[in-house]
């Protein structure tokens, strides 16, 4: 099976990038509250919370990876996703599980 891939972006809002490391998990979050965006999905890191978005923008979506609009029928409310690579201008994670699950 072809793995997914999504961009984080927006972390200079939240704690920076400079912690992130690949092997490192995040969790998508649907945020369904968002004003500026319907298809926004937020980034979380245990102990921390909120550390960016998926990318939505094609100035911000990485190479082949999936925009948060591509990726927002794609999965339940919340997903796992695993960092692969940091770069300067975002962070290339893949999805553990693109089938539509809801986790706890």
């Amino acid at each position: 099976m072809k793995k997914t891939f999504f961009t984080i972006t927006g972390t200079k809002y939240c704690y920076g990038s400079k912690f992130f490391e690949p092997g490192m998990r995040v969790q998508l979050i649907k945020d369904k509250e968002n004003q500026y965006d319907r298809e926004a999905i937020q980034v979380n890191v245990k102990g921390l919370g909120k550390v960016g978005y998926v990318a939505n923008s094609p100035y911000t979506v990485l190479g082949e990876s999936m925009s948060a609009g591509r990726l927002y029928d794609k999965i339940g409310n919340k997903a796992i996703g695993t960092v692969v690579y940091v770069l300067d201008n975002g962070i290339l994670c893949s999805i553990d599980n693109i089938a539509k699950k809801k986790y706890r």
